[in-house]
């Protein structure tokens, strides 16, 4: 077995970066600045993509680009399959939100994500280094079209089964995604997301274990002390998501920032509230109503995205956070208010320190 720092070293090498540090790709809450900042520090910035048209894919490639060359990832969920709509439990949701936002629109659950297969095409335009999936498993017409095109494969796993799953149809990568993890867990199912929720580091050395291609880990990883843990069990690289939400060039709302200062392990809670998919969250009033007993099950995803869009706007102009969608992982109270410059340099310089 070669040592973390050889290992790490291998794929800082191979992907063109000076530190084993990625960006996650948190949908709505990676602008190009940050990206930008992550890399050139010499880590891999990213964007999750989810719901970004194709127009705005390629906008936020070009602002990438014209001011940095470094790494970057474009990151999508694989679609499920179409809701089952029940008209009159939506009927209850919606009466449930008004409690916390405005009236909600009979037609709100209505809305849906972009076009998944325009989103893909665009991704092949835009011709990032690495290309990663969430939620499931691209095509393998998809998968060839990358590899023509030399792009690598991130595929995010949260289970050793997904792990195996993904490096048999030519991921060339696997993320392993604990459920210490801020915002949707990735599991290819959405049931198994609440049922089957894996820490970290469990999860992460049974993969390496399994597979034959790098580990990425992520998931609750907010320190040099989590990158190192990460490396010594067998990773390659950690991705790192929350630690970077109070950054300016996160551009993250202010009283969301500011919560996750204050958020320990324990004030986190997934729940299906904001979404439809199981994500963790801080739990706030609205989350914590969402799982009471008497409290109407959300929508599927994504009907009941499209349900809390209303409250959710409404939150963030307030400034209100107890009803705003303040996803964070659990290691959030670790986020520091400073450039990400300054975040990727110490997370790697602390790890490197334990594990010299």
């Amino acid at each position: 077995m070669t040592s973390p720092l050889a290992r790490a070293a291998n794929f800082c090498e191979r992907f063109g970066l000076r530190v084993p540090i990625l960006l996650a790709p948190m949908a709505g809450a990676c602008p190009a600045s940050l990206s930008i900042a992550v890399a050139k520090s010499g880590g891999m910035g990213a964007a999750g993509a989810l719901l970004m048209s194709p127009a705005a894919i390629a906008a936020w490639m070009q602002e990438f680009r014209s001011s940095s060359n470094g790494a970057v990832q474009l990151n999508l969920w694989i679609p499920d399959p179409p809701p089952q709509r029940d008209t009159a439990h939506e009927g209850k949701v919606r009466e449930f939100l008004g409690r916390f936002g405005p009236p909600v629109p009979e037609n709100a659950g209505d809305s849906t994500p972009p076009d998944f297969t325009s989103q893909c095409e665009a991704l092949l335009a835009a011709g990032p280094a690495v290309v990663s999936s969430i939620m499931g498993l691209y095509s393998p017409d998809f998968v060839a079209r990358l590899k023509e095109r030399g792009i690598v494969w991130f595929a995010t796993a949260t289970t050793v089964a997904e792990a195996l799953a993904a490096e048999a149809a030519g991921a060339d990568v696997v993320v392993a995604q604990g459920a210490e993890a801020g915002g949707h867990r990735g599991a290819f199912e959405a049931s198994e997301a609440e049922r089957c929720a894996v820490g970290l580091f469990a999860l992460l050395p049974a993969i390496v274990g399994a597979v034959r291609v790098p580990v990425v880990a992520t998931g609750g990883i907010g320190d040099g002390r989590g990158v190192a843990a990460a490396l010594a069990l067998g990773a390659s690289a950690a991705q790192v998501g929350t630690a970077f939400l109070r950054c300016p060039e996160a551009k993250t709302a202010p009283a969301w920032a500011d919560a996750l200062a204050n958020t320990k392990p324990e004030d986190t809670v997934i729940s299906r509230a904001f979404s439809g998919r199981p994500g963790r969250s801080i739990a706030t009033d609205y989350a914590r109503a969402t799982l009471a007993p008497d409290a109407p099950t959300p929508a599927p995803y994504p009907v009941q995205r499209g349900l809390t869009a209303g409250m959710r706007e409404a939150a963030t102009k307030a400034g209100d956070v107890q009803r705003m969608q303040v996803w964070a992982g659990q290691s959030a109270a670790l986020a520091r208010a400073e450039p990400a410059d300054e975040i990727v340099n110490r997370l790697w310089d602390d790890a490197r320190k334990l594990l010299a």
